[in-house]
């Protein structure tokens, strides 16, 4: 169940604490300084950006890939599986060879 906000709450910020490694505050930051912008506000435009997206996507009932994870995704349909001796008895079972 979410809370209701009145349009008046949805003026007031709200603090957020997100604990990270050194390594992804680095890259945080360096992002951040690519942009000449604060980290808080990098971390405001990318990631409610992201997010509203993600929501926008489930509630289109589509996925959205990166082009990473789009070239991950066609990597993994093209190289064939390797089928465990349970997943090749049960093929073989399937199709009335045992």
């Amino acid at each position: 169940m979410t809370k209701r906000t009145s349009p008046r709450d949805n003026d007031k910020a709200s603090p957020l604490m997100v604990r990270l490694d050194v390594e992804s505050k680095q890259a945080l930051t360096d992002a951040a300084e690519l942009r000449r912008i604060s980290i808080s506000d990098y971390v405001r435009t990318v990631t409610v950006a992201q997010a509203r997206r993600e929501v926008a996507s489930a509630r289109d009932q589509t996925i959205q890939l990166s082009p990473d994870e789009q070239l991950a995704f066609w990597r993994a349909l093209q190289t064939p599986s390797k089928l465990t001796r349970a997943q090749k008895r049960l093929g073989a079972m399937m199709r009335g060879a045992e």
